[in-house]
């Protein structure tokens, strides 16, 4: 199958538009760490909800779950690509996919200080 590039500025943008939502779509459905995460993305949200969090508490927490999901799936990117790259075993390789999955411990740590943040004054 040959790739050509769409280069009309609106079908080229409805096109990339498709290829994002395929891959979130793949991203939730196949990888177990954006189903737990997008688990807890949709229970924040219900908490949100039923606790009347204010707009800007909304803001927050939105950035929180966008950037948790945004980063695991740039390491499951990484991920991905290394092992395509390399299928056996690899010092270097190891080494790259652990930069990866630390950048989503940062996201992930960020978005649970983020939570405790807006959470915690309704729960006392």
């Amino acid at each position: 199958m040959k790739f050509e590039k769409d280069n009309s500025f609106f079908t080229g943008r409805f096109k990339s538009i498709g290829f994002a939502i395929k891959g979130a779509f793949k991203l939730v459905t196949t990888e177990h760490s954006v189903m737990v995460q997008f688990s807890i993305a949709i229970l924040i949200t219900i908490a949100g909800i039923y606790f009347n969090i204010t707009k800007e508490e909304w803001l927050i927490q939105t950035l929180a779950i966008g950037l948790v999901l945004a980063i695991e799936g740039l390491n499951t990117a990484v991920e991905k690509v290394a092992d395509f790259v390399h299928p056996d075993f690899h010092e270097r390789i190891g080494f790259i996919k652990d930069i990866a999955a630390g950048a989503v411990f940062f996201a992930a740590l960020t978005a649970i200080v983020i939570g405790a943040i807006i959470y915690i004054p309704y729960l006392v």
